[in-house]
């Protein structure tokens, strides 16, 4: 008997309760705000097209909402260079947008989670115009890292660090002095040295506190102490050992304190409101130590992420992952794309170890079904989730988008990253036809690919066997499972070469990498695959690269 197994579809028609530490085993779903709907037909999405397609991500079966930043800023990093924490773009609306978009969100049961770019402002923030225009020993300067450079007259910069988008990090202002930037030119880091920028930022947190978010993802969590006295790094080859080793402007010991002083004014709030960190560190070691009891509550597990189709790997990452996070009291995280990273749709259909940065179409239809059983393996693990906006539809990384339409820093740096990051952010298709197939009334500000279309919201609502079909019956059987998501430990049972099988409690996952069928035990009940399973005398066949679900409920 062939069959693709689907649990009963139970949209949330219904607020949800408040739950108690629901940030443990929460799904939250990363929304790219000027890729997800246009409300208002300039073919840039906003806060108005982000409040219309809520109660799609009521359906969905998500619990909280990751909105990338939306704050007025010259756009020099898709927002992540931010010149007023506390305005919205126009871009993408008003103050008002975002306040009706958190009122919206909570009466539909949603939490509304902002981004938080305390690493570095825009070079149009009004500190560092001030700081600029007053000139060397203004006061102002010593908020940022101003440095005068190195060489007979200054002309060298002041220490050898690279930007992440490629290039020196400094850059030379016409009175002679250079600034750190470890990004782009127009995004300088701030000093946190420096009492002002903590004082700053604490009132910003109070800000949208106060308007209602439930929560903070920190940008570049990892970043805001440099090294005392800002040493050589010594190397050539800096980006590569990015996450990868010590860095003498990552993961310092400083940066703690600094989140114990925001943890404190976070738990002055009610709703059990949370901090999410972005912390490239070398290991998942490294990681836990930012989510200690009295600083943050999760943190992105890029380990797992960058972890390649393989059993033995993924094994490996989830058992260091819950033992590292179990000693601090914090869940494991777990997510397989995001705004700046290749799909995974994508990565699975490319040869192993290319890492993050693929800008190959690879087999396509391998890629999806490695994504969709990748999807069910996360979505088994002890701890929360995070879903990136269209992987729900299966989409892919576009990779050949036309040069002249790219917009990533990286790409106009000619040492940096090539760009590749626009891929992951073309706006998604909610319709089959229209101009931007029902993203707005008009056009994108990315193309998107004709065979999109039958990748849409509406070429697969309601399809059995979809994509999206398949994310709705995963969430829905996520809360009506009490032993999915919860807890901080899997038990292992005996499996083939290259196929993975834990128990939760009444539930068992089974998880086939390799590229031939294999037999399983049927552990039960078959509550979901992510592809065509076969069942016969207490066994079931599991196709290559699928993942299946069992129950004794």
């Amino acid at each position: 008997m062939s069959q693709q197994h689907q649990a009963a579809e139970a949209p949330r028609s219904a607020v949800a309760a408040p739950r108690r530490d629901w940030w443990r085993d929460a799904v939250i779903y990363q929304v790219y705000p000027r890729s997800f709907a246009d409300g208002d037909g300039d073919g840039m999405g906003d806060l108005k097209g982000i409040r219309s397609r809520l109660s799609y991500l009521r359906d969905l079966g998500v619990d909280a909402v990751w909105l990338s930043p939306f704050y007025a800023s010259p756009q020099a990093d898709a927002g992540y260079d931010v010149a007023d924490y506390r305005a919205v773009d126009p871009m993408f609306g008003t103050l008002l947008d975002a306040d009706a978009l958190i009122r919206d969100a909570h009466r539909l049961g949603l939490r509304v989670i902002v981004d938080l770019v305390p690493n570095h402002s825009s070079d149009q923030h009004e500190w560092f115009k001030r700081a600029v225009a007053e000139g060397p020993g203004s006061p102002l300067r010593e908020r940022y890292h101003f440095r005068p450079g190195r060489g007979r007259n200054g002309e060298l910069p002041p220490n050898d660090w690279e930007s992440i988008f490629g290039g020196p990090a400094w850059t030379r202002l016409p009175d002679g002095e250079w600034y750190l930037h470890l990004f782009a030119p127009e995004q300088p880091d701030f000093n946190w040295e420096h009492p002002a920028v903590g004082d700053e930022f604490r009132s910003i947190l109070r800000f949208w506190l106060d308007m209602g978010v439930d929560g903070f993802r920190i940008d570049v969590a990892h970043g805001l102490v440099k090294a005392e006295g800002l040493p050589d790094l010594g190397t050539r080859d800096q980006v590569r050992l990015l996450g990868n080793d010590v860095m003498p402007f990552f993961d310092q010991d400083g940066v703690h304190e600094i989140y114990r002083q925001w943890r404190r004014v976070l738990d002055e709030y009610a709703g059990e409101r949370v901090f999410v960190a972005e912390a490239w560190t070398p290991s998942v070691e490294r990681t836990a130590l930012y989510v200690r009891p009295d600083e943050l509550h999760q943190a992105f597990n890029f380990q797992y992420l960058s972890t390649d189709w393989d059993a033995a790997a993924l094994r490996a990452v989830i058992d260091r992952t819950l033992e590292a996070m179990r000693p601090v009291g914090a869940p494991a995280t777990w997510v397989l794309s995001n705004h700046d990273v290749t799909r995974h749709a994508t990565r699975f259909a490319n040869p192993p170890g290319l890492g993050t940065q693929i800008r190959t179409a690879g087999d396509r239809a391998l890629g999806l079904r490695r994504a969709r059983a990748a999807t069910l393996l996360m979505l088994a693990l002890p701890g929360s989730a995070y879903l990136y906006q269209g992987e729900e539809l299966g989409l892919p990384d576009v990779v050949d988008l036309p040069d002249e339409v790219r917009q990533d820093p990286a790409y106009f740096r000619g040492a940096g990253q090539d760009g590749f990051r626009d891929g992951c952010r073309v706006p998604i298709p909610w319709t089959r036809s229209g101009p931007s197939y029902g993203f707005g009334s008009k056009g994108s500000w990315l193309p998107q690919p004709a065979e999109w279309a039958e990748l849409s919201v509406e070429a697969q609502q309601g399809v059995p066997g979809s994509t999206l079909e398949m994310y709705r019956s995963a969430l829905a059987a996520r809360r009506a499972h009490p032993d999915l998501g919860a807890g901080d430990a899997v038990e292992w049972l005996r499996a083939p070469e290259g196929v993975l099988a834990f128990r939760r409690g009444g539930f068992v996952c089974v998880a086939n990498t390799t590229g031939e069928s294999v037999t399983s035990p049927a552990h039960g009940r078959v509550l979901l695959a992510s592809g065509e399973v076969t069942e016969a005398e207490g066994e079931v066949k599991v196709p290559s690269d699928t993942t299946v679900w069992f129950t004794t409920a």
